[in-house]
């Protein structure tokens, strides 16, 4: 079987791909995210959201996204799954609340399919 290599840049249908130009779009958002590995930034992180967001230059659009836990948005913005994560789980939302919310499904909703081999 073989595949062909997408052109850099094309698009595939209800997805982002994660290009240089997002990284670079993200970089605020990923290295906030990033710093969250260490305990003291997410006991700081805990302390003081808003000088913790501060201290890493995000802009008001993406304070919004991070206030209001909008995983979905904040990939959209830039941000890398992988680093986001941290944030989820320093915020009580690990992987599969994060997906629940990306697919607007309840909590409960989300873990049944996970089970379920057709699910998508």
């Amino acid at each position: 079987m073989t595949s062909t290599q997408l052109e850099p840049g094309a698009k595939i249908a209800d997805s982002d791909v994660f290009d240089l130009a997002m990284s670079w779009r993200g970089y605020r958002i990923n290295k906030m995210c990033n710093a969250l590995s260490q305990p003291h930034e997410r006991d700081a992180y805990k302390t003081d959201e808003e000088a913790f967001m501060a201290r890493f230059g995000l802009t008001e659009a993406e304070k919004n996204l991070v206030r209001a836990r909008d995983f979905q948005g904040l990939l959209q913005a830039g941000g890398n799954i992988y680093f986001l994560l941290k944030l989820g789980v320093v915020t009580g939302n690990g992987l599969y609340k994060m997906g629940a919310t990306m697919r607007g499904e309840s909590y409960e909703q989300f873990l049944a399919t996970r089970n379920d081999s057709g699910a998508v």
